[in-house]
């Protein structure tokens, strides 16, 4: 999409608070979460959701809200834009819209269930209704019309990339094309629902936001990846190996105070420096059970400790909970205290990284 289309609807349709602006927008990208309907009844006086609770909407009259919605639903995958010569109504979708003034005489759009629509049918649409708001600036789906032109060049069509009025990302700060790329295949979560992964990645131009910090105009633009996702949806698909992933080293905390975090942050920083995959708890350090709970989750294979005593003599506690997990698994009695000993080992804070080095490799020579 382009973010100069939205402003420039608002702007034609009179909404100029910057507030109202944001509900607006807030209501457009829930597109796909509420529907067409859901969408409208946030443009307007608000919408109540199946718990009761209340939005409140952006308050647009009727003929705003039929304005924004001719605009958004341009490309919905089973609708298509047919042009009626001398009509009063602008249908789209399941919504009818009967213009205010009576019978037109100029071209009236309206949306038809046709299969997928093109990309330059679409740009065409969008440009036929920024016109018919008095938009005269047409920049924004004339750049539109240039993304069309590169998609289809390289061999792609709308099912691959489309061009989708309702896509809004960032609220505030973009001010050109914005793009987002979803998965849409199928996968079972963990109550048997079909469901999709959605969105895993987006961006888009904001020539603006330098200039907050500089004062100076510099074109930008820029995309995030969600790895998260994007790796789940990647070992879903078989196409992620995940058999030789180390888990990482997990540094334990038992106090918050900002001297004890700013020593745990080096052990932890230290590690990733020397090219082993480490992380910092983030929890409630009260629960140190549940740190190696979390652990055992994680399939961390050590566990770096320092209390209060280990920090006045400069030492550290290195816990190979592989080995740990092994000797508990063989032991009888005060199993307790001895799981909680086993393969624990004291050692220098200067000795950390090469500690840990050799207990990786020793566990890997075992495993």
């Amino acid at each position: 999409n382009n973010r100069k289309v939205l402003d420039g609807v608002m702007e034609a349709i009179g909404v100029t608070d910057p507030g109202q602006k944001l509900t607006v927008l807030r209501a457009i990208d829930k597109l796909d979460k509420f529907g067409r309907n859901g969408v409208a009844a946030l443009l307007g006086a608000g919408r109540k959701d199946e718990s009761g609770d209340f939005t409140k909407g952006a308050n647009l009259s009727g003929e705003q809200i039929r304005s924004v919605l001719a605009v958004l639903l341009a490309a919905n995958e089973n609708q298509h834009l047919v042009v009626d010569q001398g009509t009063s109504r602008v249908e789209v979708g399941q919504l009818v819209f009967v213009r205010d003034e009576g019978p037109s005489t100029a071209m009236a759009h309206h949306i038809e269930p046709m299969g997928p629509p093109d990309n330059a049918a679409t740009v065409e649409f969008l440009a036929a209704e920024c016109s018919d708001l008095g938009i005269s600036d047409l920049a924004a789906t004339n750049e539109l019309a240039a993304i069309a032109a590169i998609i289809e060049s390289c061999g792609y069509g709308s099912d691959r990339i489309r061009i989708d009025p309702s896509v809004v990302r960032g609220l505030e700060y973009y001010t050109g094309p914005v793009y987002e790329a979803e998965l849409l295949f199928d996968v079972t979560n963990e109550k048997g629902e079909k469901v999709q992964f959605g969105s895993v990645g987006g961006g888009g131009r904001y020539d603006g936001l330098v200039k907050r910090f500089t004062g100076q105009d510099v074109p930008a633009t820029g995309f995030s990846i969600g790895v998260s996702r994007l790796m789940t949806a990647l070992k879903n698909l078989g196409k992620l190996d995940v058999s030789d992933v180390i888990a990482p080293v997990l540094v334990t905390v038992m106090d918050r105070d900002t001297e004890s975090l700013g020593r745990y942050q080096k052990f932890t920083q230290d590690l990733r420096n020397a090219g082993i995959r480490a992380e910092m708890y983030q929890g409630n350090p009260k629960d140190f059970p549940k740190q190696l709970r979390y652990a055992d989750r994680r399939s961390c294979p050590i566990a770096i400790i320092q209390g209060g005593n280990e920090r006045a003599e400069g030492k550290l506690i290195i816990k190979d909970l592989i080995e740990g997990k092994r000797i508990a698994e063989t032991i009888t009695d005060n199993a307790e205290w001895r799981e909680a000993k086993a393969g624990e080992k004291v050692i220098l804070e200067s000795e950390l990284v090469e500690a840990v080095t050799k207990m990786l490799a020793a566990q890997k020579a075992g495993g």
